[in-house]
């Protein structure tokens, strides 16, 4: 995992590996005005601590001592075509990287109370119209199996004695990063709308929510094992657009087909644009969590900046 960058006390308080991410940014930032002592573990070395995966090496002496540790590294999985060499990317960043961190953890005099794991809606697999909760079964196509196998090596840390979360995070909703402002060009262009049929269900949450999901994951003791992340209420495709159309003050009339998602980006237009998986937050609706975006409107406005 590279070298250490900076000094700090026994108490390491929560490390945060993929730091420097949408997400792990936004985390690191609200943990800390909580006055929680948060490190964010990143490529560049800004200050915080620097971690290589691929160079198959811990700094152990810069985790001993951490109360939670938080994985959220991987690399994007919308940027470029699914080829067999980007497949294995996607596959290192997130199975081999967990495995390493998971390995580290082992080897610790003093291991984190708890571990807390990015995962994927996409466990599922496209399910059409079934409600997905964290119970369903898993999907087979190649982001159900890659999820499966990352999740596989994160529930080891559970054989150690540390209490695991699995955060299953749907379309995070945000201006800074992930794939709203993918989803923004055609439609500021004019030429945006819905993405084959328009019926497949997108799970999507506001970053808010997911951050403080993260937060409720870490402090809740009887927090384990996989949790959905995600709205609890999920929109179709064309729904989606329409409601993004709307915060964009842009039409909607341009529809996407199918056969030329899949011509322009092959398996990847049916693994993330075209599959459906309705998925619910049932373990945190259980939990009586409090969502601050409920509503998807509201969501994407605020995402968007309060005023479109």
């Amino acid at each position: 995992m590279g070298a250490v960058g900076i000094q700090r006390s026994a108490s390491m308080g929560i490390l945060i590996f993929g730091g420097s991410g949408l997400v792990g940014t936004a985390l690191t930032a609200a943990l800390r005005a909580d006055g929680k002592d948060a490190v964010a573990v990143r490529a560049p070395r800004v200050g915080d601590l620097k971690w290589d995966p691929a160079a198959d090496a811990t700094e152990l002496a810069a985790m001993e001592g951490a109360d939670a540790i938080v994985h959220l590294a991987g690399a994007s999985i919308g940027d470029g075509r699914w080829t067999p060499e980007r497949k294995q990317i996607l596959r290192s960043s997130r199975v081999d990287s967990t495995r390493l961190l998971v390995e580290a953890m082992a080897r610790l005099q003093r291991k984190p109370r708890v571990f807390v794991c990015a995962s994927a809606v996409g466990y599922y697999g496209s399910r059409g119209d079934e409600v997905l909760t964290e119970s369903s079964s898993a999907g087979e196509d190649f982001l159900g199996k890659l999820t499966q196998d990352w999740e596989a090596q994160a529930r080891r840390a559970e054989e150690i004695g540390i209490r695991t979360v699995l955060s299953r995070f749907g379309v995070i909703l945000s201006a800074k990063g992930g794939a709203l402002p993918k989803m923004l060009t055609p439609f500021k262009l004019g030429v945006g709308g819905r993405l084959g049929d328009g019926r497949q269900w997108m799970p999507w949450v506001a970053l808010d929510d997911v951050v403080t999901a993260i937060q409720w994951a870490i402090a809740n003791p009887d927090a384990r094992g996989a949790i959905n992340m995600v709205s609890p209420n999920p929109a179709q495709n064309a729904e989606f657009t329409r409601v993004l159309a709307g915060a964009l003050h842009r039409p909607a009339i341009f529809p996407a087909p199918a056969f030329a998602l899949r011509l322009m980006l092959g398996e990847m237009a049916d693994g993330l644009l075209l599959s459906s998986q309705r998925a619910k937050p049932e373990r945190l609706v259980i939990a009586g969590f409090r969502f601050r975006f409920e509503n998807l409107e509201g969501a994407l406005r605020h995402a968007l900046g309060g005023s479109a």
